[in-house]
């Protein structure tokens, strides 16, 4: 039996008129940040307006007086931390801005009878299906030269509108399309883009679509590209009451975007503590990477903010990560796929996730100043434990406890269909989340 309450709280006014705004202006954030690149770019403008200062590895910096600052890493990564001389602890909050989807390949043109068509590599644990017969769209990294010169520029590119399609085998050509059928990720994820008869030239089309963007040099060359294909169409507030999101990517920037709102929030005149969000790229992945939670970027920055080790590790000693990332709420078609004492439901709060494997970080001490938090918040909370007949995910959680030693606990928004072209979350989950990070991050929590 779950034993939290399911009776949402009661609000004030100005919450109830604050929760109205938070989810339309999630949408928006999502819609502004198709990759992982465009995810961390959204953030830094944000980061930038609330006056935090951007600085940067190349450069020798370490033992920073008191101010709020942030840390880019290959564009797709981001750290930003309020920073307090003499505290003595460290709140952190962990999320990942990639999500799965279609990879745009380095030789992707294929041009078969007259169709012109991108091969692309499945990226991450994507769930298939969906991206049949959807409106995609283009987004990502162009790294570009002016020709004669060797100096490279990276510029993001996001065609914002639909230009392309993987279209379905009609049911006339495939009796079996409603039965359980395998999906070819070589012959099957092909998009298709246009009509031609001639061969076209892909750098060409990236050119151009630069050159709408931005005021650039007439005469470039494309050197290299990271792109990726989305959802045309933006998140949308559905259902009867608008109780739901439905869109891309929700996974995990519902997370990015709480975390982001909490620690602008903070006040870093008031708060006594220090307060740090760490926004990884390639959790789909495994995190092995130079910007992943398994690369060395926090560590980085922790030892460059406390070069002392035994300074370091007793702060570290001190503090909390809460690692955030979706959660599988029941599904009423499904009830069977949940273990029947932990059924996460929508609009229920925030989920609590263990696993004794260690696929999650979660300990009893952690979920209970979790749930301490959830308290102070107003906010309900629950628990999910996977069946044990069915494999589990794991998180940046585990591993970034095992990197630098600091106690974590591993928490997600409760949703569907996670990892398809389009999830569904409750809107007043969202909200939970962000006011129980909002709470971590206040000052009542370094008395």
């Amino acid at each position: 039996m779950q034993e939290n309450p399911i009776k949402p709280p009661k609000q004030s006014f100005y919450s109830m008129i604050a929760e109205k705004q938070y989810a339309p202006e999630l949408a928006d954030f999502i819609t502004a940040s198709p990759t992982a690149f465009h995810a961390v770019a959204s953030a830094r403008d944000l980061l930038q307006k609330n006056g935090f200062q951007q600085l940067d590895e190349r450069e020798a910096w370490q033992e920073l007086p008191t101010g709020k600052y942030f840390v880019l890493r290959n564009e797709s990564s981001l750290i930003a931390f309020i920073w307090q001389e003499g505290a003595q602890s460290i709140e952190m909050v962990g999320a990942h801005t990639d999500s799965p989807g279609l990879k745009v390949k380095p030789n992707p043109v294929l041009h078969n009878q007259n169709c012109f068509q991108l091969g692309v590599e499945i990226y991450g644990g994507a769930l298939l299906r969906p991206w049949f017969d959807r409106e995609l769209s283009l987004a990502g990294r162009v790294l570009w030269h002016e020709t004669g010169s060797t100096e490279l520029h990276s510029s993001l590119l996001d065609f914002k509108r639909s230009i392309a399609i993987i279209p379905n085998l009609a049911i006339h050509l495939n009796s079996e399309a409603n039965n359980q059928q395998e999906v070819n990720r070589q012959k099957d994820m092909v998009t298709l883009l246009a009509l031609i008869d001639e061969k076209a030239d892909f750098h060409a089309i990236l050119t151009e679509q630069l050159g709408r963007q931005y005021s650039l040099p007439e005469d470039i060359t494309i050197s290299d590209h990271e792109l990726y294909f989305y959802d045309a169409a933006p998140p949308a507030l559905i259902g009867l009451e608008r109780q739901f999101i439905s869109g891309a990517r929700l996974d995990n920037q519902i997370s990015c975007f709480a975390a982001l709102q909490a620690l602008l929030t903070a006040d870093a005149k008031e708060t006594t503590q220090n307060c740090m969000i760490i926004l990884n790229d390639h959790e789909e992945v495994g995190s092995s990477s130079l910007a992943g939670a398994q690369g060395s970027f926090l560590r980085d920055i922790l030892e460059r903010l406390l070069p002392e080790p035994g300074q370091r590790q007793a702060m570290l000693r001190n503090s909390l990560l809460i690692s955030a990332d979706n959660a599988h709420a029941l599904h009423p078609n499904f009830t069977e796929k949940h273990e029947p004492q932990h059924q996460p439901l929508m609009n229920k709060g925030p989920v609590i996730k263990v696993n004794a494997n260690q696929r999650y970080a979660s300990n009893a001490e952690t979920a209970a100043r979790f749930r301490q938090l959830c308290q102070q918040a107003d906010v309900p909370v629950q628990e999910f434990v996977v069946r044990n007949d069915m494999g589990c995910g794991s998180t940046i959680g585990p591993l970034t406890a095992a990197k630098i030693g600091v106690e974590t606990v591993d928490v997600g928004v409760p949703s569907l269909a996670m990892h398809s072209i389009r999830e569904t979350a409750a809107c007043t989950d969202c909200w939970y989340l962000y006011k129980v990070l909002q709470t971590f991050f206040s000052p009542a929590q370094s008395e």
